[in-house]
Formats: structure tokens, C-alpha cells, sequence
């Protein structure tokens, strides 16, 4: 009766363990820009491309509220870890602008560069669904993205 009892026991800490491991998707390769989606639920057409290296993202998009013409956007840079679901951006380099479209006010024009010591960082959540990428961001909105190709 003990070794049922203790085999139990042994059979609910490793099935408790397997569900709370986090494995960390891979995320490296180049990702086309497909939705904006603001928090409050609007969604925008958005066109352009995030890569990720080992260690370091570049993104380049537009959010086209037609479907064609620019109305915002932003080239950005910088390094990332990524643990688990959870994907922190550091931001070294910066170019934004945007019209003010609904659910977004007017973004005038940015530009910075920051040293890797003094650089904001971003902590969002990522989430992989076959070739979509869904980045969660800390403001409430997200951005979707479909696979181009992988970095091997």
C-alpha cells in the first residue's frame, strides 16, 4: 500500500513539474508586419518586417489604416532576451512618426540613440501559433506577424 501511495505521489510532482515548464520558442529569422491591434480592440493593416538575430531585433513597419497608404511608422533596434513567453526589448535606436489615426494621436517625428547603459527597455510577452507571432506589449496593444524564413 505505501509503494501505491508513494508511486501516487511521485506521478502528481511530475506531472505538476511537466506543466509548469515554459519552453522558450524560436523566434530568430525575419517576420513580416500583419496587424496592429490596439488595445481597445481596432485593428490595422500594418506592412514591414521585424528580424531576430541570437541577441539583436531590427523592425521596420508601417501601419496602413487602408491597407495601402503609410499613415505611421517607425524603425527601431536594439538587443533582446527572451525567457520563456516573456521578450524584453532594449531600445537603442529609434525613428518614428505618424498621423494621428483613430484610437492613436499624432506621433511627431523621433530620433534616438541610446548607449546599451541608458537604453528604455520594453518587457512584453510573445506568443507563437504555427507562422504567427503575437508580440504583447506593456501599453495593451500587440502587433501580429507572419514567418518569412528562420536563421538556422
Amino acid at each position: 500500500m505505501r509503494r501505491i501511495a508513494r508511486t501516487g505521489v511521485l506521478a502528481a510532482v511530475a506531472l505538476t513539474t511537466a506543466a509548469s515548464v515554459v519552453t522558450t520558442p524560436d523566434i530568430r529569422g525575419s517576420w513580416h508586419a500583419d496587424t496592429y491591434i490596439l488595445k481597445s480592440g481596432q485593428h490595422y493593416p500594418a506592412r514591414g518586417l521585424i528580424v531576430f538575430t541570437g541577441s539583436e531585433w531590427l523592425v521596420l513597419f508601417f501601419v496602413t489604416p487602408d491597407g495601402k497608404t503609410p499613415q505611421r511608422g517607425s524603425a527601431e533596434g536594439g538587443s533582446y532576451t527572451l525567457n520563456g513567453g516573456g521578450l524584453v526589448f532594449t531600445h537603442l535606436y529609434n525613428l518614428s512618426s505618424g498621423r494621428a489615426i483613430e484610437g492613436l494621436p499624432e506621433s511627431p517625428l523621433r530620433m534616438e540613440v541610446h548607449d546599451a547603459a541608458g537604453a528604455p527597455t520594453e518587457a512584453s510577452r510573445v506568443e507563437l501559433a504555427g507562422d504567427r507571432m503575437t508580440i504583447h506589449f506593456p501599453s495593451g496593444n500587440s502587433f501580429v506577424f507572419r514567418r518569412g524564413s528562420r536563421f538556422e
